[in-house]
This record gives C-alpha cells, sequence and structure tokens, in this order.
C-alpha cells in the first residue's frame, strides 16, 4: 500500500534523526545542565521553532499541498511548479521582514516569551543574544518546508524527511568543538550558530532533491494571483489550527520561567522523549496522508480518502498506544539513562520523568489530531481546525494555571494533554457530523484490543521495576543494557498481545516493510 510506504519511509527517516536527537540532547544536559544557560538556549531555539512549525511547515503546508496538488492533478506538473515559485517569492518576502522585525525588538519578544527572565539581567541577556543568532533559521527553514510540500505531492519523501538529521549532526559536531577549547565562545553560543548553519544545510538537501526530481523553480517577479489569494486566506487560520500543539508549549514556557529554575530544562528535555512517538507517527502519517487525500479528493475519489484515514488512524493508535503506554509505566528508567550525566543530576531526572509521564497522557490525541488535520486541510477548510484550536488553547491556559501550583512544571505538562485530548475528541466529532470520518468495521474492531494489549504491557512494565527497585543506582553500562532489555521485553510483548487478540495483523506490516525494501 503506498501510503504505508511513504508512512515508513518518512517515519524511518525520523526515527534516525530522533535517535541523534537523543544523542544531542544527551550532550546538551552533561554540557548544559537544566541551569540558566541551558534555559536561555532552549528559550533561543524554541522561538524560531515556533514561527518555523506555525507558518512554515503548519501554516504552509495546511494551505499549500492542496493547491499545489490540484494544479499538478488537473494543470500539470509545469503550473504547480510556477505557482511553487510564487509562494516562494512571497514566503522569502515575509520571513525576511519578520526577521528583521524580530532580531530589532529580541529584548522584548523574549520578556513576552520569558517573563520570568526579567529577575536574571545575565539570563535574559544571554537569551536575547543567542536568539539574535538563531532566528535567522526561521527563513531558510520556511523555504526547506515549501520545497518539502512540492517533493511530498510529488511522491518523494525521503529527502524531506532526512533533512532535520543534519540539524541534530550540526548541534553535536558545535557541541564537540565546543569543548576543544579552541575559540572563546560559551557552548550555549556554539549552539545558536549550530542552529544557523544547520538551516542552511536543510534548505540545501531538499533544494538538492527537487532539482533533481525537476520541480525546482526559479524564482519570478512577485506576483498576487488568484491561487496566491487563496493561500494567504488559507494561511491565515491555518497558523493556529496546524500549530496549536507548539503553542501550547510556548504557553508552557512562559509559565514555566514563573516556577523555580530548571522547569523550562525539564519541559524541554521531556518534550525530547514525547516527540520520538510524535515525529516518528504522528508527523509521519500527517506528512503522507494530505498530499495523498488531496489527490484522492481533487480526483473525486471519496471512498479512497476515507479508507485512506481509517489506515491512517489504525497504523496512529497501533504505535502510539503502546509508546504512551510505556512512558507512563517507567519514565524514570528513561529519562535516567537518557540525560543523567555530568551537570544533569537526580533531582533533575526524577523532576523530568514526571513531566514525561504528564505528557504521555497527550500522546494518543496528539497523533490524532495530527491524523484528523488533513481531513479538514484536504478539503481546503482551515477555519474549522482554527476555531477548535483556539478553545482549546484556551483550556490549556486555565488548566495549566490551576494545576502548576499544585504540581509544577508536570501539572503544566498534564494541561496540555488533557487539552490535547479536547482538540482531538471536537475534531472527530465535527468530521463525524459531516460524514467525513466514517469509522470503518475493522477500525472500530482493532483499536479496543489495542487499548487492551497497551494496558496489559504497561502493567507488565511496572511489575518488572517493582523487581529492580534501586535501577537508578546501577552503573551506566548496566542501566543502559537494563532498559534496552525492558524496551524490547515491551515490544514483544505488545505486538503478541495485539496479534492474539486480534488488535492487528503484523503479516500487514511485514509485507508492507518487505514491499518497501523490493
Amino acid at each position: 500500500m503506498a501510503l504505508l510506504r511513504s508512512i515508513a519511509t518518512v517515519g524511518g527517516w525520523t526515527m534516525a534523526s530522533r535517535v541523534l536527537g537523543f544523542v544531542r540532547d544527551a550532550m546538551m544536559a552533561a554540557v548544559l545542565g537544566a541551569g540558566p544557560a541551558a534555559e536561555a538556549f532552549v528559550v533561543a531555539f524554541r522561538l524560531p521553532n515556533l514561527f518555523r512549525r506555525l507558518f512554515a511547515e503548519g501554516a504552509l503546508n495546511a494551505a499549500l499541498v492542496p493547491i499545489y496538488a490540484k494544479r499538478m492533478e488537473r494543470e500539470g506538473r509545469d503550473s504547480a511548479v510556477r505557482f511553487g515559485g510564487e509562494a516562494a517569492v512571497l514566503l522569502i518576502l515575509v520571513m525576511l521582514a519578520l526577521t528583521v522585525l524580530a532580531m530589532a525588538f529580541m529584548p522584548f519578544v523574549i520578556l513576552v516569551l520569558a517573563p520570568g527572565f526579567a529577575d536574571d539581567e545575565a539570563t535574559f541577556a544571554l537569551a536575547v543574544a543567542l536568539s539574535t543568532v538563531t532566528f535567522p533559521y526561521l527563513t531558510f527553514m520556511a523555504l526547506s518546508a515549501l520545497l518539502s510540500g512540492m517533493l511530498n505531492t510529488a511522491g518523494r519523501f525521503g529527502a524531506a524527511a532526512a533533512a532535520p538529521m543534519l540539524l541534530n549532526v550540526v548541534l553535536i559536531a558545535a557541541m564537540l568543538l565546543s569543548l576543544s577549547g579552541f575559540f572563546p565562545m560559551i557552548p550555549a553560543e556554539f549552539l545558536a550558530w549550530g542552529v544557523f548553519i544547520a538551516g542552511i544545510a536543510q534548505f540545501g538537501l531538499v533544494a538538492w532533491d527537487c532539482k533533481r526530481a525537476g520541480i525546482l523553480f526559479h524564482l519570478p517577479r512577485p506576483r498576487i494571483g488568484a491561487d496566491i489569494r487563496l493561500l494567504l486566506r488559507r494561511m491565515g487560520p491555518g497558523v493556529l489550527s496546524a500549530g496549536v500543539s507548539q503553542i501550547n508549549m510556548v504557553v508552557s514556557t512562559i509559565l514555566a520561567s514563573l516556577l523555580p529554575a530548571g522547569a523550562i530544562a525539564h519541559l524541554y528535555y521531556a518534550d525530547r522523549v514525547a516527540q520520538l512517538p510524535l515525529g516518528v507517527i504522528g508527523v509521519a502519517i500527517s506528512v503522507a496522508l494530505l498530499p495523498l487525500l488531496s489527490r484522492q479528493l481533487s480526483g473525486g475519489d471519496d471512498a479512497g480518502a476515507r479508507d485512506s484515514l481509517n489506515r491512517s488512524l489504525e497504523i496512529g493508535m497501533l504505535f502510539t498506544l503502546p509508546a504512551a503506554a510505556a512512558l507512563i509505566a517507567m519514565p524514570l528508567p528513561i529519562v535516567d539513562v537518557l540525560f543523567r550525566r555530568g551537570a544533569f543530576e537526580a533531582g533533575d531526572a526524577f523532576a523530568t520523568a514526571e513531566v514525561v509521564a504528564a505528557m504521555a497522557v497527550g500522546l494518543p490525541p496528539v497523533v490524532l489530531v495530527k491524523v484528523l488535520s488533513p481531513a479538514f486541510f484536504a478539503r481546503g477548510d482551515t477555519r474549522t481546525p482554527l476555531y477548535i484550536a483556539a478553545l482549546s488553547m484556551a483550556l490549556n491556559l486555565v488548566l495549566a494555571f490551576a494545576l502548576m501550583r499544585v504540581l509544577g512544571a508536570a501539572g503544566i505538562a498534564l494541561a496540555a494533554s488533557l487539552a490535547a485530548w479536547a482538540n482531538a475528541a471536537a475534531m472527530g466529532w465535527i468530521l463525524g457530523r459531516r460524514g467525513h470520518l466514517p469509522l470503518d468495521g475493522r477500525f472500530r474492531r482493532r483499536v479496543p484490543r489495542l487499548i487492551l494489549a497497551s494496558t496489559l504491557m504497561a502493567l507488565a512494565l511496572f511489575g518488572v521495576l517493582i523487581l529492580i527497585p534501586d535501577f537508578t543506582a546501577l552503573n551506566l553500562t548496566v542501566r543502559i543494557g537494563g532498559l534496552a532489555a525492558i524496551v524490547t521485553l515491551g515490544g514483544i510483548l505488545f505486538f503478541a498481545l495485539a496479534q492474539v487478540l486480534g488488535g492487528a495483523d503484523l503479516r500487514e506490516v511485514r509485507g508492507m516493510l518487505r514491499r518497501k525494501r523490493n
């Protein structure tokens, strides 16, 4: 099945990138710990990432891919490529203007993003300096997102999915260089310049693949045609609807800056753990599904679109439910092995583990949102997800204020998880009312069985950890081997239970992987 192979391609490259990302974050934890320099860099890195995921990957993909796919389906590749060039000119002008404004008013931006830094002059000044270096990354990533959308619509997923690996490679190299002592900069400054360089490298990779595919455009003179006006109308609502989880993370950062030192870093490291299943599963499905749905709906294949949506939901739950269950059952061993070394101490590991468990509660709905969103976007509807996202963000803010007083950073994470459930439920209900989400019998049979298999696996993992009460006191080599063994045991147990209970047919997955290799 083409959809499964596309998901496997994106998910495979994303998995490789996430593994490198863990190496990067483990080094960051050892070099920076959870102190002021780490928090300043987290804020500086999150700022361009927010705009990238809102304007570039989120709103741009949601608005551009359906229009681009329609042009390709009805008018041919040359017409679609011309539209891509027109969109690129507009994107460059907007991103450059936004970058200049942000860099000019960076102190005010940092005050909004991390108001708690106002009481620490050194941390505030460092965050401003680092953000000024990292923010131009946004322009390169916006162009990369546009080219990636064109490649994905053409059925080419490899280069776009592999590009994020370059960020991790460059940042790992930057930290190694910072330890050499050859340059008079602190590690956080090396990391900031690494972000800037990585943006150029990622853009270069996807541009090279576009050239190979014959869809690399020449920049035309700026003009606002009918499709560009349609793109702009759809991008506005798409900024919030496609980036609600990122906006919630920014809200979390703002609130965490009001908590004792370390809360921002704990949220960051916990988010890195949660991003593994989200990136490998949720993002992979969303990236593969949107161009497919857009082509199917443009071609009048409503039955094919319904089947694609059902299978995407099924695949999402097959991998997300056990991941969430495992993170809830054993967050401390995972955080301990990944990050506890150097400046990242045992107390930081315990605090981060609590946040990981709270975030894990929200993994299934976040993946559901990523799968359901293309069902709106492929039909040109970016407004309905906007209204749902606005309500979800308001709920997140109210819950975060209430829960952070009791649970600290973990309360902020739990609020985002509960808001994600509300977001997914509202999307599913509206799509169902419109007749765009007719869940078939196979999905209805399998998902309850997957929930049961995940629950049984989580109980088994929890039981294993009870038998090893001093896991975190063991030496690092034993902890790494023990965690690998426990994770392997959990994976085998889950898939065996899923097969026996009827929640999955592993022969389908094996067949898909065999076709992909061939």
